[in-house]
């Protein structure tokens, strides 16, 4: 009896699964992933054995440069428009609904609440060049603390760090701590960069 002959056709795979699933990770990394922030200081931190991790949300930073100059920040685009509000009634400002947005979308600022509507009509590369002279911390003109205040009643959940740089003085540093604790502030972090934990500190902590 003669053997039947099959046919053999050249194998293929569909690749339209694969390239859907590559498509929705793209989207889902697209829509997930956040941007890098332009941010007007960038503080040379220094480093900790620290493990204790920063968290990611409801952050207040306040931000020290090396020319002693104070920066603010806090999360959220909701907050930053209602602590914006809040100042402009403290200190008799009225800001555009343009000027709101600005500023809800801004990050890091380091400019006077009086200089604030002139620093918010420039645009973003303009914003960029500009050198800000930092936010006063003086005993006498603390505009730190109101944006401290503010943004706690603005979301009651923030928690509050600094940042500062390797070479910013000390009595800088005190002033900002000061306003803090002026502010019932009697916890918050200070961020600074990753190092090892020494291995002799390490077998020290291990029970005997």
């Amino acid at each position: 009896m003669a053997k039947v002959k099959m046919h053999r056709g050249t194998p293929s795979i569909d690749m339209t699964p694969m390239v859907d699933l590559a498509f929705l990770l793209v989207t889902f990394f697209m829509l997930t992933a956040t941007a890098t922030p332009d941010e007007p200081v960038q503080p040379a931190i220094p480093s900790s054995v620290s493990e204790i991790p920063i968290p990611e949300r409801d952050m207040i930073i306040i931000s020290i440069s090396k020319d002693n100059k104070v920066f603010f920040t806090v999360d959220g685009q909701f907050t930053r428009a209602a602590m914006l509000q809040k100042m402009a009634g403290i200190y008799n400002l009225s800001f555009t609904p343009e000027e709101e947005h600005d500023f809800a979308v801004m990050t890091s600022f380091g400019v006077p609440v009086g200089s604030l509507q002139q620093f918010l009509s420039m645009d973003r590369e303009e914003r960029k060049k500009l050198e800000q002279p930092g936010i006063p911390v003086d005993s006498l003109h603390n505009e730190l603390a109101d944006w401290v205040l503010q943004a706690r009643l603005s979301n009651p959940k923030v928690r509050i760090a600094i940042k500062g740089d390797g070479d910013a003085t000390y009595p800088v540093v005190k002033k900002v701590i000061n306003t803090l604790m002026d502010r019932k502030v009697n916890r918050f972090n200070l961020i600074t960069g990753d190092e090892k934990f020494p291995t002799e500190m390490k077998l020290d902590k291990k029970p005997s």
